[in-house]
């Protein structure tokens, strides 16, 4: 089992910045491939960033501004995101799983286990 806890989130004007950060403890946290999600209301689920050892990948919305990265020592995986946009406003989620590959790495059915979610809010 892994449990994963976000925090960072917060209330942010438009051009601004917010680093998230997920914290996982219960296995080795070199093992795993992780995810952010986002969720806003009225939406689906949306894959934000992957990130598994050197490799990295974004949603096209996201690419450029925000930066995904991990702290082995720390156990800790962190989202940096930069000129935040009104339509980033949403719940975002921390995610990870077993399979260490690429398949499917923007879809939220192939991870294992998630956090409870953290509120990122862009305001005008």
């Amino acid at each position: 089992q892994v449990q994963l806890v976000e925090s960072g989130g917060g209330l942010v004007q438009a051009g601004g910045s917010l680093t998230l950060a997920c914290a996982a403890s219960g296995r080795a946290f070199s093992n795993l491939a992780m995810g952010w999600f986002r969720q806003a209301p009225g939406k689906e689920r949306e894959f934000v960033a992957h990130i598994r050892g050197a490799y990295t990948y974004y949603a096209d919305a996201v690419k450029g501004r925000f930066t995904i990265s991990r702290d082995v020592a720390k156990n800790t995986v962190y989202l940096q995101m930069n000129s935040l946009k009104l339509e980033d406003t949403a719940v975002y989620y921390c995610a990870a799983r077993s399979r260490y590959n690429s398949f499917a790495y923007y879809s939220a059915d192939t991870y294992d286990y998630w956090g409870q979610g953290t509120q990122a809010t862009v305001s005008s």
